[in-house]
């Protein structure tokens, strides 16, 4: 007997359900989550075929069915064979993507300088609150996996996690359904200790994976602020400006300025201290600014969201004198801009 695309859709509705409740499944409640428009006396028949052929199991003198690990292999075979092509895709997008918004954000830096004879800078985007997608934990030898982690995004994070126990396929496709069961669709924030500690209870002898897929989850999520990309330009406009031309003062603007670390965290900063107006738009004179040796200017930053979780901030440095209304006004362009360019494009069908 064949097992043709019904019967699949069938098995994969009783598995996802089962694995919800924990309790076995009837036919009646299939009906209800299936799009085949079947009846529950049809849908019964082919649990039947499906018992019949080892996919699923019926317990006690139950009605409903469950799983068998037939069932479980099948489904787990074609879930990670679809991942596995999803995880091929989003590399290939990501790179795209990244390639990108890299030529995007560094034209933006060039056009606000030019158009504002000011020093400029932005940041790539980080994430925020991002949702996890799935997780995809691969056997590579006996004492070793491979944990692939999707974020919402498409932020992908690979690690490789020693095992102090030795694992065979069975286990890591129950770890498999552990995990994307319980932590898909969820942020960091919403990854309780109660949550893990219940995971780890399931794991048995290997809840230690469960501690390290977790980590691994917070840094696709967060992400490593030190390699955060910064894109600067205009450095050499400060000159035009005598209040900030002097030489020792100009040296150490310059310096500033090629201090990465030092305009992350600046930027960082200030997108976190959030504006009054909602605007998005903040100003720094003088003293103000989070940099010390930019103590003699103005500094002037705008958050921008590409979507999906994913915020940068843009800075203009310029002297306390800078014409602000005209750095906003070309801010508030260009949020508008880069709102709009990448949620358009990766919207289906533009």
């Amino acid at each position: 007997m064949d097992l043709d695309e019904r019967k699949k859709i069938i098995l994969k509705a009783i598995i996802k359900t089962y694995l919800e409740t924990g309790e076995p499944v009837g036919s009646r409640t299939i009906s209800k989550y299936t799009d085949l428009n079947l009846s529950s006396a049809t849908i019964r028949n082919e649990m039947s075929d499906l018992e019949e052929m080892g996919y699923i199991l019926q317990p006690h003198t139950s009605a409903g069915r469950i799983p068998s690990d037939k069932g479980y292999r099948l489904y787990v075979d074609e879930l990670m064979q679809e991942k596995e092509q999803e995880v091929t895709e989003i590399k290939e997008l990501m790179i795209e993507k990244t390639d990108r918004l890299e030529k995007v954000l560094k034209q933006v830096v060039r056009v606000l300088a030019s158009n504002t004879n000011y020093a400029t800078m932005i940041t790539g985007p980080t994430y925020h609150q991002t949702k996890l997608k799935f997780i995809q934990l691969s056997r590579v030898a006996e004492n070793q996996v491979l944990a692939v982690i999707v974020a919402e995004g498409n932020l992908m994070k690979n690690q490789l996690i020693d095992l102090e126990e030795a694992i065979d396929d069975e286990q890591v496709l129950k770890l498999n359904l552990l995990l994307n069961t319980q932590l898909n669709g969820l942020t960091l924030g919403e990854i309780s200790l109660d949550m893990i500690q219940k995971m780890k209870q399931q794991a048995g002898i290997h809840s230690k994976v469960i501690s390290q897929v977790v980590d691994t989850v917070a840094e696709a999520i967060q992400g490593d602020e030190e390699d955060m990309p910064i894109y600067t330009s205009g450095a050499t406009n400060i000159f035009k400006y005598p209040e900030l031309a002097d030489k020792s003062r100009a040296s150490q603007l310059i310096s500033a300025l090629e201090d990465k670390k030092e305009l992350v965290d600046m930027l960082k900063e200030t997108s976190e201290d959030g504006d009054e107006a909602g605007t998005g738009i903040q100003i720094y004179i003088g003293k103000e600014s989070p940099i010390q040796t930019m103590s003699d200017c103005s500094v002037v930053t705008a958050s921008y969201d590409l979507g999906e979780g994913m915020k940068g901030t843009i800075g203009i440095i310029g002297p306390k004198r800078m014409d602000y209304e005209n750095v906003v006004d070309n801010l508030k362009t260009l949020k508008v801009q880069l709102d709009s360019i990448f949620k358009k494009k990766d919207e289906p069908g533009t």
